[in-house]
């Protein structure tokens, strides 16, 4: 469960590759780095017979949609209970607070 302060994504997505949409479950996690000046963000992708079955453990590039945004990023090996990681730069596909938390107004 993610905290209300917490920049991330909890919930039902859609992956697209190349040609082929799977529907996912993902948790999602983000944080803005100020020595590069970008926004990485990251997360798992719950295992999904036919989301294996398509990669075959093989990376990928891809791109991951949730009701409040999506983005490409780039969809790595899995792990060993079958979840691949995804990771991307800048805008994520998931909505950020206004401020960042712990900031003071």
């Amino acid at each position: 469960m993610l905290d209300d302060g917490d920049d991330g994504y909890l919930g039902p997505a859609t992956l697209v590759v190349g040609d082929a949409a799977f529907e996912v479950e993902v948790e999602l996690r983000g944080v803005f780095q100020p020595i590069d000046g970008h926004y990485h963000w990251y997360g798992r992708i719950t295992a999904n017979e036919a989301l294996e079955q398509a990669l075959g453990g093989r990376k990928h590039v891809g791109e991951l949609r949730t009701p409040e945004g999506s983005a490409r990023g780039e969809i790595c090996d899995p792990d060993p209970w079958g979840r691949y990681r995804i990771v991307g730069t800048s805008t994520p596909p998931f909505s950020l607070p206004a401020r960042p938390a712990g900031l003071e107004p």
